[in-house]
């Protein structure tokens, strides 16, 4: 058993260096934006046009995603994944040109959509009472990769270029691909859940079309699907854009960039353990629990951006501050969402649950840093940042309040479901027992025919 406990563990560790390293790699075109640019002699709207190309390859390869990890070894494309994002990287950095490199930056987009089999390998590895943690855990890799990301940029990429910056994330990604494809092992699908833990074996459940249709008539899914078209917008813009509106608009130097995107990031990251342990301790109570501190993220998010960025360019201490305290609420519904979506979704069709969830996000938040882009070349950053960001949170709130409303119920269909599973095995292993008893207590008489 703890042989059993140490090797999830290790299993957790690797998929945080994995996605601490490819969240890095994934988000280091934030602060290279400007020399790439002045590189390809582009404006902010082909600019957007780059980061959005990622952003539409990601939602069409989510689906595919999902139904390959849903049938096939998780852990062995997870390590298929980590070798497409180095080759993509590398191939990013080799681009001569900028419709090439639009295309090249566009492949990347093929591994940014692997994550909903790392997420399914952790279901399975992790009971639902401890799930939120684990995720915000993990989740603490994208702030965290944003600061690296940001680091290689500002110290590397003005001595060595952006070109070979990304020669050396796209060269981690192949060791890590090779480190997962040895090490990570298979968890049985629906291994660690309440009802089923107790029982010495269970039947094997695979995708099966007619599992994954029924996740459309989950009302709670469904909600969650439409706020997720819009709760990505924000993280789009922030990502992409964020680094050059204090560049540009606010005139920060590259000193006062990082000292004040590793304070707000520092609190972004400390925002997605503390949303994970919270809507934990939430849903022991009330299985409205998770969704409570997602919805409420998202509104304080909202009303603390509006006030950040009314904030004078001379007062960049009040800026830094007011920016780090809104930091710390804008991944409160991230972890809690994931946990959310793997409480009414059968083990079997997890993976495709949560593409699902990222094909809306990403598909709809995908002309983001475009819309972005145009509304900066009219306006400004500022207006760009502030209205896509508030506008979406404010949306993203109210169909919360919906997912409140029905989270009861599809939680307790799943329960009734994984219950019938258990009771189906229990009583299928004590009718081979009862044989085997049988065979062993009253063998066959063999009779000898003597010539």
């Amino acid at each position: 058993m703890k042989s059993a406990s140490n090797r999830r563990w290790f299993a957790v560790a690797i998929f945080f260096i994995f996605m601490l390293l490819h969240q890095s790699d994934k988000l280091l075109i934030g602060p290279l934006t400007t020399p790439i640019m002045n590189t390809f002699g582009i404006n902010e709207v082909q600019m957007g046009v780059v980061f959005s190309g990622a952003i539409v390859i990601e939602a069409i390869f989510y689906p595919l995603w999902g139904y390959f990890y849903d049938r096939f070894t998780r852990s062995k494309l997870l390590s298929l994944a980590a070798f497409i994002w180095g080759a993509t990287t590398w191939l990013s950095a080799i681009a001569s040109t900028f419709p090439i490199f639009v295309i090249t930056r566009a492949s990347t987009g093929i591994d940014d959509s692997s994550y909903p089999g790392l997420y399914s390998l952790v279901a399975d590895y992790f009971p639902p009472k401890v799930r939120g943690k684990i995720y915000g855990l993990l989740q603490l890799t994208m702030p965290i990769g944003y600061l690296m990301g940001m680091l290689l940029a500002l110290l590397l990429g003005g001595v060595i270029g952006w070109r070979a910056v990304f020669y050396l994330t796209g060269s981690l990604g192949i060791l890590v691909s090779i480190a997962i494809f040895f090490v990570v092992q298979e968890a049985p699908r629906g291994g660690s859940e309440p009802e089923l833990a107790d029982l010495s074996q269970f039947g094997k459940y695979h995708f099966e079309w007619k599992i994954a249709r029924g996740l459309f008539r989950k009302p709670s899914l469904i909600l969650i699907l439409i706020q997720g078209f819009f709760g990505s917008f924000p993280w789009q813009v922030i990502t992409f854009w964020f680094f050059r509106y204090l560049e540009v608009e606010r005139g920060y130097s590259s000193n006062e960039i990082m000292m004040t995107m590793v304070v707000a990031v520092l609190a972004l990251a400390a925002g997605y353990p503390l949303a994970g342990a919270l809507g934990d301790y939430l849903f022991k109570r009330t299985p409205r629990g998770r969704l409570i501190v997602a919805a409420s993220g998202v509104l304080i998010g909202a009303a603390l951006m509006f006030i950040t960025l009314q904030i004078p360019i001379d007062q960049k201490i009040p800026f830094m501050v007011m920016l780090s305290i809104n930091a710390l609420f804008i991944p409160f519904a991230s972890p809690n969402v994931l946990s959310t979506v793997y409480d009414i979704t059968l083990p079997e069709v997890r993976s495709t649950a949560n593409a699902l969830q990222n094909f809306a996000e990403q598909g709809g938040s995908a002309v983001a840093p475009t819309i972005a882009g145009i509304i900066a070349v009219n306006s400004s950053l500022k207006d760009a940042i502030l209205l896509i960001c508030v506008s979406a949170w404010l949306i993203c709130f109210v169909f919360f309040l919906g997912v409140i409303k029905y989270i009861p119920r599809d939680i307790q269909n799943l329960r009734m479901q994984l219950q019938e599973r258990a009771a189906y095995e229990q009583a299928r292993q004590a009718g081979q027992a009862l044989e085997e008893r049988k065979t062993t207590t009253h063998p066959e008489e063999t009779f000898v025919v003597a010539d």
